[in-house]
C-alpha cells in the first residue's frame, strides 16, 4: 500500500501543531466539542433505543455497533486529550519524594514511555532496526481493512447516500477504524509535547497533579473559621 498513510498522519500532526501554535483556544474547543459530541451521540442513541424498544416494540438494529464504535472513538481520542491536559490518573507517591531535578527527568521518562507506546502500536516496523521482524501495527491493520473494503456487521449507509455515491449498503469497516491510527498518532504527538514542556519547566508531569487536593487540604478550615 505504500507509505501514504504514514505521510497523511505526519501531515495531520504537522497541521495540528501549526494550528495549535496560532489558535490554541480554537483547537482546545474543537477537541472538547468532539468529545462532547461523541458522548451526546452515545446518550441520545441509547436513550432512543430504550424508548423505541419498551414503548413501541421496535428499535435500530445497528444501535449497539454504533454506540460501541462511538465509545471506542471517545476513549481513543480522549487518551491524547488527557495527555495534553495532564488529566490521566497516576501513582506519584514515590515521585513526590524525589528531588526536583530527578523528578523532572523521571517525568520526562514517563512521557517517553507514552511516546514509545504510541509509536509501537501505530507501526512496529521500526523495531526491525533492533532485529525484531514484525509488520504489526494500527497502520498495517487499517491498511488491510482499506484494501479488502469489508463492511460493518450492522451499520448501513442511508439509501440516499448509496444512490448518490454508489457505495455498498454496509458502512466500510476502515471508516469505523479510522480513529485507531489517528488517535495513536495524536498520543505520540502529545507525549512528545509533554516531554518538551517538562524539560522547559512549563509542565510538572504527564499525569494529573494533586494541586487541587493540596489546595483543599490547606483551606479545609476556612469555612469553620468563617462560621466562628
Amino acid at each position: 500500500m505504500g507509505y501514504w498513510p504514514h505521510l497523511l498522519l505526519i501531515g495531520l500532526v504537522a497541521l495540528l501543531w501549526l494550528w495549535d501554535r496560532r489558535h490554541p483556544q480554537t483547537v482546545n474547543r474543537l477537541e472538547e466539542n468532539i468529545l462532547i459530541g461523541l458522548m451526546v451521540l452515545i446518550t441520545a442513541v441509547s436513550f432512543g433505543q430504550v424508548i423505541a424498544r419498551y414503548m413501541f416494540n421496535t428499535g435500530w438494529s445497528a444501535a449497539l455497533e454504533f454506540t460501541t464504535s462511538c465509545f471506542s472513538w471517545l476513549i481513543l481520542f480522549g487518551m491524547s486529550y488527557g495527555i495534553k491536559h495532564g488529566t490521566h490518573l497516576g501513582v506519584d507517591v514515590f515521585l513526590n519524594k524525589l528531588p526536583l531535578g530527578v523528578f523532572r527527568w523521571v517525568s520526562m521518562l514517563g512521557g517517553l514511555a507514552g511516546l514509545l507506546y504510541g509509536l509501537l502500536l501505530l507501526d512496529a516496523t521500526w523495531l526491525q532496526v533492533l532485529g525484531v521482524e514484525t509488520r504489526s501495527g494500527a497502520i498495517d491493520y487499517w491498511s488491510k481493512m482499506y484494501r479488502v473494503n469489508v463492511g460493518s456487521e450492522e451499520l448501513r449507509w442511508p439509501t440516499l447516500i448509496q444512490e448518490w455515491f454508489g457505495v455498498n449498503d454496509r458502512v466500510q469497516r476502515w471508516i469505523v477504524l479510522l480513529m485507531l491510527p489517528i488517535s495513536l498518532a495524536l498520543i505520540s504527538f502529545r507525549s512528545l509535547q509533554a516531554i518538551i514542556a517538562i524539560y522547559r519547566g512549563q509542565r510538572r508531569s504527564v499525569i494529573a497533579s494533586h494541586e487541587a487536593e493540596e489546595l483543599v487540604a490547606e483551606n479545609k478550615g476556612v469555612l469553620a473559621n468563617i462560621k466562628d
